[in-house]
């Protein structure tokens, strides 16, 4: 056996369809790196089976589908088949070629197919039992097995070995055998209780049959003692009903009478109550309107005194406002004289003051140019002793301030030339610094304008990232209740269809009948299976039916007989059917059709079903006599009205039987059989629905994700790229104020050097003028010394006169200074007090024109007062004649009330008298309606006796009969014998004697499954002992032979060393974990996890190798696993394929030059389109080899 091609279609990458055709020997399949070589592993794994979408590589089962590019829409399903060559029958199917097929729709339905043919998963992995091939077999080898065999506990490599052992489907089995186990003593203890019960039962039962049987008996005897007395009682009672009537109709014709008079008398009153109410309604107006014209007198009286105050305050205002009118009036007069005097004393004082102005002038004239006289001789006398000074002491040293200039101004002239240069540089650095700061600022003004687009875009992503967000978060949570909702339906449904199947609900009668209807041909079915409904009428259908809805519809009496005998035959118990053949024939019509047009019946109950033509006899059979109403008031009224003689249901179910029974109440459970079929319709439709509508929300979930995912990368970009512009704005501020910082330090720095060449310059002139004065000062200094004697002498006589005369041109400037000021001083305060009472004045004359205005508001406000007093006057005056004429009226009035309310008096009276005749009528005619009603409520309930004791009417009486029975006290006295003899046998269970036979059956074959099922249990515990031991030796005989195996292979692939398994000590041998060990040549012992990457993955391989060698797969394929070799391994792994090759076929994934070598024939795996692996021919991948 080996396998022949893998066929790929919409599995991942694999968009397109794909055919992999193997031959025996090494196939390599080689391709770039995310090209999808590994999903050919994983699709056979797949199509084998694997059920852990992480083995997969996915996240959802729906990821196995290929979910589209940017060119290509989504597949609907993925579909992998793998066809094996069976011609050595290895595989237990009569086939020379198997192939295994799945397929998945993205509603999440799948499908297995065995050649074609529908099967299950559980039958794949049953094919599959022992040969290496499955999702836990060793034929299928990655990264992942690799990385377990290396990396797990001792305890996950067990799967491995178990497979290799071939003990896998032992302990399946061994499972099975087990749950069967605990299903069997499950089943034995509830029989037992059952047991238990019923042997409780069947004592009791026996004993009360007995009873019922006796009962029966005296209950007949009674029944003809019952009706004679009825017949009797309904007789006598029907008599004194017709004395009553007669009685009645006397009397109801004197009522008529009396009450004829007393209605006549009744409108005369009323009339007068009218007359008197109209009366007292006017009386009151008119005593209203006397307290109402009352109480506007005592108002305007009120009124008019309020009025007379407010005068008096007016008044008084008015006298206030004339005696401060004239108050203000004087105080004009004084501020208007004080005026003149002020404006006359500013005249004279403005005079006085212009006249000493124009003369103080004239004095500081004068002596500031005394002053500036004797300050030119001073400065003369000053400088002409200067000079002499000057002379005499320059003269010495003339020679040496010479040489000292000349020194100076070298020094200077040095100084100037650097602080040039100097102040050059910086107006220099200055200009290169603005330029410097404008261009920073130009960028920052830049990297601002684009941070704050950036942050714009970012707040809008991220907006449109979470508003995305919550769309795919309320998508999932929709799709997650979707979902729910699917499985719960899917899994109310698989229960129902299994109830359906297992006629669950049914006695195991009906369920036996059932099991054989393939057989025995004629079972239509049950009656729940023939007929349909609304669910609204589904309870009161089920109601009607009863037990009947359980029943067995054949085509006739003979399928029914056969079928009797079949139960019979096997003691499965007793079951009631209905051959259309019979059932139904000669039913007569419904009794009372006129009982369905009373108000809540909603019709038959056989009108209200639906089912083939062929079962409406049947209908009319089972329910054509039960009428349907809506609700159980409704029933009630219907019941009593037709004499209790209907069968009756409501929509809630509950059940009025003929004779006045009645069942309700609560039902145990909300499922019915009746309403089985349509659930499993509903729940189909609805499964559907959610499906379609989980795809729905699925498609667009992908949507929403992928725009949330380019949003969130969007939002990233934008975080980053504004993280960068703040970061560069920051260096930019930094930037700026340095170079702002540079900038004042050369400014600060210019504006020295500026002051100092100032200051240079300054000194040079200085120099230079000294120098040249001090040739002139040579010359000219004997000269001048004489010269400055003489000019001292003569002007030091003119400064002593000049001197002299400014003392006396001080004096008179003083003087006129005091003069002036005091005129200053005089003239402010003179003008100040005119302002002041010009102020006063203004003050006064509003005041008084306020008070003009409130003299004359005053006067008009007394005016109008009196005005309104004079009208009030007259409006009390006008309505005293009014109360008058009032007063005369209202007397009128009452007088005409008494002498009505009198004549209505006599008339009460004499209707009262009427009244009481009336009354003692109406009780002589209720007494004798009571005495009626007491003899028909007699009737009824003599009816109602015989009907709820033994559902007889009146006509059916009348056929018990007997002449013997003519003496009422004589039957009463038989019948009250008769009931002691019931009453001594106590409480009677009349359906004992059915219930004891059934209990007594159900006991014989409970006894009987009990027997079985011990049986079973000592034979299942039989088969586990035998499994138990059967693999204990087999793996212990196989472990032995692998280990043997991994120490030789081990050596070979390794060049040497030692390799071994080890079971872990103190545990069950079928259930111990297993210890790897290896030693690679010249290192010691040791565990896996001491060994380097490459000796791990080599002991990995050593092991599969091992178990190949032990016990071949007819395939396998090995996905990557020589990676983690060197060279040197990789060639020694590929040569020890070829060994295996005569009992395996291999398909290698790799990427490994040694590997491809070695391969018989290569695949090339490549994505050419984005997204979708494609095949490439051999030719191309050999040629790539050989250059």
């Amino acid at each position: 056996m080996y396998l022949k091609s893998i066929e790929i279609q919409g599995f991942k990458s694999f968009a397109n369809k794909l055919l992999f055709e193997f031959h025996n020997g090494i196939t390599g399949i080689v391709g770039p790196n995310g090209s999808g070589k590994s999903n050919v592993a994983d699709a056979v794994r797949w199509v084998l089976g694997e059920q852990r979408i992480k083995q997969l590589r996915g996240a959802s089962m729906q990821d196995v589908i290929f979910s589209g590019t940017e060119l290509r829409k989504p597949q609907g399903f993925a579909y992998v088949a793998i066809t094996l060559d069976n011609a050595d029958h290895q595989l237990a199917i009569d086939y020379d070629e198997v192939t295994v097929s799945r397929r998945l729709y993205r509603s999440g339905e799948s499908e297995y197919m065995i050649n074609g043919s529908a099967c299950r998963l559980k039958d794949i992995n049953e094919l599959f039992y022992d040969t290496g091939i499955g999702k836990e077999g060793y034929s299928i080898i990655g990264q992942g097995q690799i990385d377990k065999i290396l990396s797990g506990k001792p305890e996950d490599r067990r799967e491995l070995f178990d497979e290799a052992a071939g003990i896998v489907k032992y302990k399946r089995r061994k499972s099975i055998a087990q749950k069967k186990l605990e299903d069997e003593q499950a089943n034995l203890v509830r029989v037992n209780d059952i047991l238990s019960e019923l042997e409780k039962q069947v004592g009791p039962l026996e004993r009360q049959s007995k009873s019922a049987r006796e009962y029966l008996q005296l209950k007949e005897e009674l029944k003809l003692c019952d009706a004679n007395q009825f017949l009797l009682d309904t007789e006598n009672t029907q008599g004194q009903l017709k004395a009553v009537e007669n009685r009645r109709l006397f009397l109801s014709g004197d009522v008529e009478e009396t009450q004829k008079k007393a209605d006549d008398l009744r409108k005369e009153y009323d009339a007068l109550e009218e007359k008197l109410s109209k009366l007292d309604e006017t009386l009151t107006a008119n005593r209203n309107a006397l307290n109402e014209a009352a109480m506007a007198k005592s108002t305007n009286e009120g009124q008019i005194n309020v009025l007379r105050e407010q005068i008096h305050t007016e008044e008084a205002n008015e006298e206030h406002y004339k005696s401060r009118k004239d108050a203000i009036a004087k105080d004009l007069a004084h501020y208007e004289e004080q005026l003149a005097s002020y404006k006359k004393d500013r005249q004279n004082a403005q005079e006085k003051a212009n006249d000493t102005g124009n003369r103080l002038e004239a004095a500081k004239e004068q002596l500031l140019k005394a002053d500036h006289t004797i300050q030119d001789l001073e400065n003369v006398i000053e400088q002409a002793k200067s000079g002499i000074i000057q002379a005499l002491n320059e003269k010495a040293g003339l020679t040496a301030r010479q040489q000292r200039y000349e020194t100076m101004l070298e020094q200077v002239n040095l100084r100037r030339s650097e602080v040039s240069q100097k102040l050059l540089r910086f107006k220099s650095d200055e200009s290169v610094q603005d330029e410097k700061i404008n261009q920073e600022k130009a960028s920052l003004n830049r990297i601002q304008e684009q941070l704050e687009t950036a942050q714009f875009a970012a707040e809008e992503a991220e907006e449109a990232m979470n508003t995305a967000q919550k769309e795919v978060q309320r998508l999932n949570k929709n799709l997650n209740n979707t979902q729910q909702e699917y499985h719960m339906a899917h899994t109310k449904l698989e229960s129902l269809k299994n109830l359906a199947e297992r006629y669950d609900g049914y006695g195991n009668s009906i369920r036996r009948v059932m099991e054989v209807k393939d057989r025995i041909h004629g079972i239509r079915g049950v009656v729940a299976d023939i007929i349909s409904t609304e669910k609204k009428y589904e309870t009161a259908i089920e109601t009607a039916l009863g037990g009947s809805i359980q029943n067995i519809v054949t085509d006739s009496e003979e399928t029914a007989k056969q079928l009797i005998e079949y139960l019979k035959k096997n003691k499965y118990g007793r079951a009631t059917f209905l051959p259309l053949t019979s059932a139904g024939k000669n039913q007569s019509p419904f009794p009372k059709p006129e009982a369905l047009k009373e108000p809540g019946v909603l019709g038959l109950a056989s009108s209200l079903v639906q089912a083939s033509g062929e079962y409406e006899g049947l209908i009319r059979y089972l329910l054509g006599r039960v009428v349907v109403a809506d609700t159980i008031d409704h029933a009630i009224s219907i019941a009593r009205k037709y004499h209790y003689s209907l069968r009756i249901v409501t929509l809630e179910g509950e059940l009025l039987n003929a004779g006045g029974s009645m069942t309700g109440g609560a039902f145990k459970n909300t499922s019915n059989l009746l309403g089985r079929r349509r659930e499993i319709e509903e729940l189909e439709n609805s499964c559907n629905r959610y499906l379609k509508q989980a795809d729905s929300i699925q498609q667009e979930l992908s949507l929403q994700e992928a725009e949330a995912s380019e949003k969130k990368e969007e939002a990233d970009r934008l975080r980053k790229e504004i993280q960068q512009l703040a970061l560069q704005e920051n260096t930019i501020h930094i930037n700026i104020s340095a170079l702002e910082n540079k900038k004042n330090e050369i400014a600060d720095s210019s504006t020295d050097l500026v002051n100092e060449h100032a200051q240079l310059e300054e000194q040079i002139r200085e120099i230079n003028q000294s120098r040249s004065s001090l040739t002139e000062e040579a010359d000219k200094l004997e000269k001048r010394n004489k010269e400055s004697e003489a000019l001292i002498s003569e002007k030091t006589n003119v400064l002593e006169q000049e001197k002299t005369n400014r003392e006396t041109y001080s004096s008179h400037l003083s003087s006129l200074q005091l003069e002036c000021a005091a005129l200053d001083q005089q003239l402010a305060f003179t003008s100040e007090n005119e302002k002041r009472v010009n102020g006063e004045i203004q003050k006064l004359k509003e005041e008084d024109s306020s008070l003009e205005e409130g003299k004359k508001d005053s006067r008009r406000a007394i005016e109008e007062k009196e005005a309104r007093i004079k009208e009030i006057q007259e409006q009390i005056h006008t309505s005293s004649e009014d109360n008058s004429r009032l007063e005369e009226r209202i007397l009128k009035i009452s007088e005409e009330k008494d002498a009505v309310s009198k004549q209505q008096k006599n008339l009460f009276q004499t209707r009262e008298d009427i009244s009481a005749r009336l009354s003692d009528l109406d009780k002589d005619l209720f007494r004798v309606q009571a005495q009626a009603e007491k003899l028909e409520e007699h009737l009824e309930n003599l009816a109602a006796y015989m009907w709820s004791e033994y559902e007889m009417t009146l006509s059916q009486a009348k056929e018990l009969k007997k002449d013997d029975f003519s003496s009422l006290p004589e039957i009463r006295r038989q019948i009250e014998e008769l009931k002691g003899k019931i009453k001594a046998l106590g409480n009677i269970n009349v359906n004992a004697i059915e219930d004891y036979k059934e209990v007594s059956e159900r006991y014989e074959f409970m006894r009987t499954q009990h027997e079985d099922l011990v049986m079973a249990q000592a034979e299942l515990e039989k088969i586990i002992e035998e499994l138990d031991t059967g693999m204990r030796r087999q793996f212990d005989e196989k472990f032995r032979e692998i280990r043997a195996e991994f120490d030789k292979v081990f050596k070979e692939l390794f060049g040497g060393g030692r390799g071994t398994l080890e079971l872990l000590e103190g545990e069950d041998i079928l259930e111990a974990g297993i210890q790897i060990i290896a030693q690679p040549p010249g290192k010691k012992l040791q565990n896996m996890m001491q060994l380097s990457g490459g000796e791990k993955a080599l002991t990995a391989i050593s092991l599969l190798f091992a178990i190949q060698n032990l016990k071949p797969s007819p395939f396998c394929l090995l996905d990557e696993i020589e990676a983690a070799l060197d060279d040197s391994n990789v060639d020694r792994f590929a040569g020890y394929l070829h060994k295996l090759t005569k009992s395996t076929q291999f398909i290698v994934i790799t990427h490994r030059r040694g590997t491809m070598m070695a391969a018989d024939r290569l695949y090339g795996i490549t994505m050419q389109e984005k997204g979708i692996s494609t095949l490439v021919s051999v030719n191309l991948i050999e040629d790539s080899l050989t250059n």
